[in-house]
């Protein structure tokens, strides 16, 4: 019987959205595409996702790809608001989970940055009753040890759990520990998927 629901947190029950940020702050074109291609289409930019690096670290990897546009790069970076826009669905459906009698938390990679500039996006956290954020406790997704950690700390019997997040390989390291998995791809999907596991 399911009585823990784990939500990833970007793209789940927030919205990433680089590109919206970039184009808010004025960019377009060729400079757009360098600077998306400096950033998120690197190797640096799970990095930053993870929130393992201090921010400079990270920075300093993007400009490293295109050292050209390096002030662009820090003025990108020098306001994450905007990057996060927050979700309406996401209040309701832990609250009604909740009501329902399930715990329900959190196992992100959200970056560290993202998180405080980002809190109106994130007011749906402190309806949840806990969890994991890879910046706090330096474990990352799909590492063995940051599922183990959840379940350690929270007492779970993953057989219990379900995990819902939009990247397959997450998943794959959650179901690794017998976790019920649902890949994120529309709100109504996914509830639809949970609903089923749930009855």
């Amino acid at each position: 019987m399911i009585n823990t629901i784990i939500f990833d947190i970007g793209n789940v029950l927030a919205d990433f959205t680089w590109r919206e940020h970039l184009e808010k702050q004025g960019y377009s074109g060729v400079l757009f595409e360098r600077i998306a291609n400096a950033s998120i289409l690197s190797d640096a930019w799970n990095e930053y996702d993870r929130a393992v690096l201090s921010d400079e670290e990270i920075i300093q990897r993007f400009v490293d790809n295109d050292p050209e546009i390096e002030d662009e790069i820090r003025r990108c970076f020098a306001s994450k608001k905007g990057m996060v826009t927050r979700n309406d669905y996401a209040i309701p459906w832990i609250k009604d989970l909740k009501q329902r009698g399930y715990k329900v938390l959190y196992l992100s990679n959200f970056a560290k940055s993202a998180e405080i500039e980002c809190a109106e996006a994130l007011d749906f956290m402190p309806y949840m009753d806990g969890g994991i954020l890879s910046h706090r406790d330096k474990v990352i997704k799909p590492m063995p040890e940051i599922y183990q950690l959840l379940i350690d700390r929270y007492e779970l019997n993953p057989e219990e759990c379900v995990f819902i997040d939009d990247t397959e390989k997450n998943l794959t390291g959650a179901s690794g520990f017998g976790i019920h998995t649902i890949l994120f791809k529309t709100y109504e999907q996914a509830k639809e998927e949970l609903e089923k596991i749930l009855h």
